[in-house]
C-alpha cells in the first residue's frame, strides 16, 4: 500500500508544469506575463498540489487521473476567481452540521440589530477615546463598562482581545514570578491546544497544582500556601466534564479561605453566560453574576461563546483590581478596536434590554423541537424530486459547541442524503467547494443537514448546489 501510494504522489506533475501550462491557456496567458503575479500564482499552485497530496494519503484517490479529468478545470475556475476577480479570502459558508458555537465557522452570529451598530461604526467617526463632554481624551472600556457592571454586580470592567488575553494579563499583573494555586481537575485546555498552565507560565506565574483530578478540597488549597502564593484560580472546565466519584471546591469557599489569608481569588469562566440555560432545560451553569456574587476578585470570560458576541476577553471585578490591570503596560498590546466595542457594546444592549431571542446564539439553542421538524420537512420535500439524490428526514441531535455543554444533546430534526452515482466524501466535498461552502457532517455514509444552523436563504442555496450535482 506506501508503494501505491508513493506511485501516486510520483505522478503529481511539478509546480513548475502546472505554471507552464497556465502560460500557455490564452486566458492566464496576460497574467502569467506580469511579474507581480507570479508569486501570487507560484503559491496557489503549491496549495493544491498540497491538498492533492493529502487526499491520496487519506483514502488514496488516482492524482493523475483525477488532475486531467477534474483538479484542472477546477484549478482553472478557483484560480480566476481568487486571483484575476480577486475573490476574498472569507466567504460566506452554511453552517448545516448543527453545532451553533462552531469555531471554525466564527463561533457566535451577531444579531441584525449589532451588525447594522457595528456598519455605522465602522463608516464614521466616532468618540472612541473622546470625552464628549469635556472635549479632552477619554478611554474606550466607558463604552461597555457601565453596561458590564449593571449586567453582572461587578464593580468595574474592562475588555481586551480574548479570554485567553485576559487570564494572561491577570498573571502579569498579580502573579508575575509568585505562585498560583489551581486544582488539578481544572487545568484545561482550549482550542488550537492552548493550555492553562502554559498561559500561566506565559504571564510569568509559577503553577500550584492540588487536590486530584477528581477530587479537589478546601483543605488542599490550604495546604499548599505559602509566602510565594499570590492567588488562588479557579479555572470553569466549561469544555469536559468529569461524573461519578467527584468533589470540587466553590467559589465561595475559595473566597472565604482567599479573606482568612489575604490572598485574591480569581476565576477563569470559560465561556460564561448572562443567561440561565437552566429555564431551557440545560444542566446547571453558573452565570457571570452568581460567581461576581460570590465574591471573586476578578472574572474572566469569552464574549464570543454563550455570550453571543464578538470574540473578546470580558473582565470583570473589584474596582482596585480592574484598575492595576488596566495600568498594566501590557493592555494596550491586547485591548481591542472600536469595532469590537461596538459589537459587545450592541449585543450588551440586547441583554439590557431583555431581549435575548434577539441574539442567535440563544434563538438557536432554544428552537421549539416543532419548529425544527417544519424547516427539515420543508427542505425533505424540496429536495425530494431530485433524482439524483436519496434524502431522508429523521430525528437526530445538535451540539452547542464552542466549549459550552459539551455532553448536552440538543434534539432535532435533519434532512439526510447520499448520492446515487458517486460517494458520499465526493458530494460533502462538493457542497463545500462551492461558490458559497456548505458544512454538513457525515454519519453512518449519509450527509447530514441539520436545519437548527439555518438562516435566511440557506435551505435555498443548498437546494440550489444539490441540483448542480451531476455524477
Amino acid at each position: 500500500m506506501e508503494q501505491e501510494i508513493l506511485r501516486r504522489l510520483r505522478a503529481l506533475p511539478a509546480v513548475h508544469e502546472v505554471l507552464s501550462r497556465l502560460e500557455d491557456e490564452i486566458e492566464f496567458s496576460p497574467f502569467m506575463a506580469n511579474e507581480g503575479w507570479t508569486p501570487r500564482v507560484t503559491l496557489y499552485v503549491r496549495q493544491v498540489l498540497q491538498s492533492i497530496r493529502e487526499d491520496i494519503n487519506r483514502n488514496y484517490a488516482n492524482p493523475f487521473e483525477e488532475f486531467e479529468a477534474a483538479l484542472w478545470p477546477a484549478i482553472k475556475k478557483d484560480l480566476f476567481k481568487k486571483l484575476i476577480k480577486g475573490e476574498t479570502s472569507l466567504r460566506r459558508v452554511i453552517n448545516a452540521t448543527g453545532v451553533v458555537l462552531h469555531t471554525n465557522c466564527g463561533r457566535a452570529l451577531l444579531a441584525p440589530e449589532v451588525a447594522r451598530f457595528i456598519s455605522e461604526q465602522a463608516e464614521r467617526y466616532s468618540n472612541l477615546e473622546l470625552n464628549i463632554q469635556t472635549g479632552e481624551r477619554g478611554s474606550r472600556y466607558v463604552h461597555v463598562e457601565e453596561l458590564l457592571c449593571k449586567l453582572t454586580g461587578a464593580e468595574a470592567a474592562m475588555v481586551v482581545n480574548n479570554n485567553a488575553a485576559a487570564v494572561l494579563l491577570m498573571m502579569n499583573t498579580f502573579a508575575q514570578g509568585k505562585e498560583v494555586i489551581v486544582s488539578r481537575g481544572e487545568l484545561v485546555e482550549v482550542g488550537g491546544s492552548f493550555r492553562i498552565p502554559e498561559v500561566l507560565k506565559a504571564g510569568g506565574a509559577k503553577l500550584v497544582e492540588v487536590g486530584a483530578t477528581n477530587k479537589t478540597w478546601l483543605k488542599d488549597y490550604e495546604a499548599a500556601i505559602s509566602s510565594e502564593t499570590a492567588m488562588l484560580l479557579k479555572v470553569h472546565t466549561s469544555n469536559y466534564r468529569v461524573e461519578g466519584f467527584t468533589h470540587t471546591v466553590s467559589g465561595a469557599e475559595l473566597v472565604k479561605l482567599g479573606e482568612d489569608k489575604g490572598l485574591p481569588v480569581m476565576e477563569d469562566l470559560g465561556s460564561g453566560s448572562f443567561f440561565d440555560g437552566a429555564n431551557l432545560g440545560f444542566p446547571p451553569e453558573p452565570t457571570i453574576k452568581q460567581t461576581v456574587k460570590a465574591g471573586i476578585s476578578l472574572v474572566t470570560f469569552s464574549g464570543d461563546k454563550l455570550l453571543g458576541g464578538p470574540q473578546a476577553g470580558i473582565i470583570v471585578g473589584k474596582k482596585s483590581f480592574v484598575q492595576q490591570l488596566r495600568t498594566n503596560q501590557l493592555t494596550r498590546a491586547l485591548r481591542v478596536d472600536k469595532l469590537t466595542l461596538a459589537a459587545l457594546e450592541g449585543t450588551l444592549r440586547l441583554y439590557d434590554k431583555g431581549e435575548f431571542n434577539e441574539i442567535p446564539v440563544w434563538r438557536m439553542l432554544s428552537a421549539p423541537l416543532d419548529k425544527l421538524y417544519e424547516a427539515a420537512f420543508e427542505l425533505f420535500t424540496t429536495l425530494q424530486p431530485n433524482q439524483k439524490i436519496e434524502v431522508k428526514l429523521q430525528e437526530d441531535v445538535s451540539q452547542v459547541g464552542g466549549g459550552a455543554w459539551p455532553t448536552v444533546e440538543l434534539p432535532t430534526w435533519v434532512c439526510t442524503i447520499r448520492p446515487r452515482q458517486g460517494s458520499v466524501i465526493e458530494l460533502e466535498k462538493f457542497l463545500r467547494l462551492g461558490s458559497v461552502a456548505i458544512l454538513s457532517r457525515i454519519h453512518k455514509n449519509w450527509i447530514v443537514i441539520d436545519v437548527r444552523t439555518f438562516l435566511k436563504g440557506d435551505r435555498e442555496e443548498v437546494v440550489r448546489r444539490l441540483a448542480e450535482w451531476d455524477q
